[in-house]
């Protein structure tokens, strides 16, 4: 066995990893893709994408996601949203799924998580799917140091099964983070999210202690050194609207916020493709079909090897994982200063929110603590017709604390660094789902335009009844109606019904943080 080898074996057997068949330790992208397709895990496709599919599992499992709660984590955690799973499980669950790798060929790739190497995470991936080892290599980013030391090293094992009898799950697939010593282990699913959003929790739980704010947003930045946030949940658009060509992307998803600036979490994007167009999206378009891009659960003509962005038959969740310098206008450095303009994201199903309002910090600290959006029928099974979803801080199951913790530290940046914030709705006008249509991303990205170049703090106001928000009156370029839902809907009492019943349900979302959580705490761990 060569110095190499032997390296290798002794710091997988650190982690509990011995008697293993065959090791990828770093391959790149290419010899990854080799084998992914040499083990039938996936296919090339026309331009040199890797198609795979997820199996049962095509999006993230929250319900089988646990912390362990310890000395650590018990006064830390916002156990009201994370499962607790006890330290004897957590070591059970080890144990059994070291035993299970042993004898199989595993991927280990050694990357970072976070641009600022002030608080960035050494992080390694050990998994049994080539696939998933190409996945991590675009996500994350190159290891800054040569000496690299794991802080998080995630284990990812889609083959073993957890017993709840002997694990503490809920079922046999499991995602059990010990955020104490590390590791994070990943079971019973092919969904590579499941890596990303581990990543994620864990910045989560970290940075609010260095003084940042991790934030669940897309950033951008002009030539002028200019930044922007969007915070949105999923289908809202924060992907697309910061893949703007006149504009450098700084990320599409995670960022930390601290004194000096914002920082991509990560080094590559997770875009969701489902009816993808190179007419609306070209640069999403254009980076989802390279080389050695991961295309999940996007259906592939078996003749032809042409892709279908819009058949969704596999499910509305397809994904695209691609390195982000495949989007030609990224920034090469993954950072910039303090934003200058924040937007929050909503989809709003029932057609009762305003395009665009600006928010005051009060009003910022609310809509940032509810998260909303609406789920719109088709998506999910059993969804009819339009249901509101609220994720505090636009991310609720990656937040290891208290959402007030992090609403708290949004709401001093906004007010240190004076930033103004905006309320942007990409849903449906003239009526909610199924009756209205949906807003013309062009128009978005106007009214978008006309926030970051200040335009909007000049412009008129009105204040809508319903939520008390700050209305522009006129935009160039988009139509009068649009700005005023009401006007656009074909009976004014039909919408005032939804709108009121849209009130109610924010209302009742925010009792949830009426009072003061006993345990928001940020203690140094």
């Amino acid at each position: 066995m060569d110095q190499k080898n032997q390296i290798i074996r002794s710091e997988l057997a650190r982690i509990g990893l011995r008697w293993t068949n065959c090791i990828s330790w770093n391959d790149e992208d290419a010899a990854l893709h080799a084998m992914a397709i040499e083990r039938d895990e996936g296919r090339s496709v026309a331009g040199g994408a890797l198609a795979v599919t997820t199996g049962a599992h095509t999006g993230r499992s929250p319900k089988d996601k646990f912390i362990v709660r310890d000395e650590t984590t018990e006064l830390n955690v916002w156990w009201d949203n994370n499962a607790a799973m006890s330290r004897s499980n957590f070591d059970t669950l080890k144990s059994d799924m070291m035993a299970h790798a042993r004898l199989k060929s595993l991927f280990v790739q050694d990357a970072t998580a976070g641009a600022d190497q002030a608080h960035d995470l050494q992080v390694r991936v050990v998994t049994e799917y080539a696939w998933h080892a190409l996945f991590a290599r675009h996500l994350l980013r190159a290891p800054t140091t040569e000496h690299f030391t794991p802080a998080l090293t995630i284990i990812d094992m889609p083959s073993f099964k957890a017993d709840p009898a002997r694990h503490g799950t809920r079922s046999a697939t499991v995602i059990a983070l010990d955020l104490k010593n590390g590791v994070v282990l990943i079971g019973g699913t092919e969904y590579a999210g499941e890596i990303k959003k581990a990543v994620f929790t864990v910045m989560n739980y970290l940075l609010p202690v260095q003084g940042v704010l991790p934030m669940h947003c897309s950033a951008n930045v002009d030539a002028e050194g200019n930044s922007a946030i969007f915070f949105g949940l999923s289908g809202t658009g924060k992907t697309t609207l910061s893949a703007d060509p006149s504009r450098a992307l700084i990320g599409d998803d995670e960022h930390g916020w601290s004194d000096t600036g914002i920082f991509n979490i990560e080094g590559g994007c997770y875009a969701k493709v489902i009816n993808l167009s190179a007419e609306c999206e070209p640069e999403i378009f254009a980076a989802s079909q390279r080389q050695h891009t991961v295309l999940e659960n996007v259906v592939v003509d078996a003749a032809t090897q042409s892709i279908d962005f819009a058949n969704g038959s596999l499910t509305e969740n397809t994904r695209a994982a691609y390195p982000l310098d495949a989007i030609s206008n990224a920034d090469a450095t993954s950072k910039a200063g303090i934003p200058k303009t924040i937007i929050m994201l909503t989809a709003d199903a029932f057609g009762v929110l305003p395009p665009i309002a600006k928010l005051t910090p009060e009003q910022a600290m609310e809509h940032f603590l509810a998260g909303y959006t609406a789920k719109v029928a088709g998506t999910e099974a059993g969804v009819k017709e339009p249901q509101a979803t609220f994720s505090a801080c636009f991310g609720a199951p990656f937040l290891p604390r208290h959402p007030s913790v992090y609403g708290e530290m949004l709401r001093d940046l906004i007010a240190r660094h004076n930033v103004p914030v905006y309320l942007v709705n990409t849903g449906w006008t003239g009526g909610a789902y199924g009756t209205g249509k949906r807003i013309a991303i062009k128009a978005t990205r106007a009214l978008v335009n006309a926030a970051l170049s200040g335009e909007l703090e000049r412009a008129e106001m009105r204040i809508d009844p319903n939520f008390r928000l700050a209305v522009p009156k006129a935009v160039k370029g988009v139509a009068a109606e649009l700005l005023d839902p009401r006007s656009s809907w074909a009976d004014p009492k039909a919408y005032d019904t939804a709108a009121a019943k849209l009130v109610q349900l924010f209302e009742a979302n925010a009792t949830k943080f009426a009072e003061p959580a006993p345990m928001r705490r940020v203690a140094a761990e």
